[in-house]
């Protein structure tokens, strides 16, 4: 028996950043039917990855590095060389308390999360 898996294919724009994902088969994308060939990047084999990161729409496809990178969360945030992922600059307080990033300190702060979510977690939220 035989199992035909189709892939995931990220298109790019001239900046590398993803602004579509779909599942396809390569001859699909060969043919042109969805625009020049040269602008879709493989994302998934089946079910495997292939760039480190499964492709989303608005992450960036690092041609030299031949991974796709999610946005920056907050500017502090460093990029981990091995899951192309950005992480916290400093690790969170392993003493069974609860924390949420502050930006503000770069570093955790202490929450009890039966408070409404304080203004240091996402500065362009609104509730409007």
């Amino acid at each position: 028996e035989v199992i035909f898996m189709s892939s995931s294919y990220a298109e790019i724009n001239s900046e590398n950043i993803v602004v579509r994902v779909i599942i396809a088969e390569k001859d699909f994308i060969d043919s042109g039917a969805m625009g020049d060939p040269k602008n879709w990047i493989q994302s998934t084999d089946g079910d495997v990855t292939l760039r480190k990161n499964l492709a989303g729409r608005g992450m960036t496809y690092n041609k030299d590095r031949d991974v796709f990178i999610g946005s920056k969360p907050f500017p502090s945030f460093v990029l981990n060389e091995e899951t192309y992922m950005y992480e916290h600059p400093v690790a969170p307080p392993d003493d069974g308390k609860r924390y949420i990033w502050d930006e503000d300190v770069v570093n955790w702060v202490e929450y009890d999360y039966d408070q409404p979510m304080p203004p240091c977690w996402n500065k362009n939220y609104s509730e409007e």
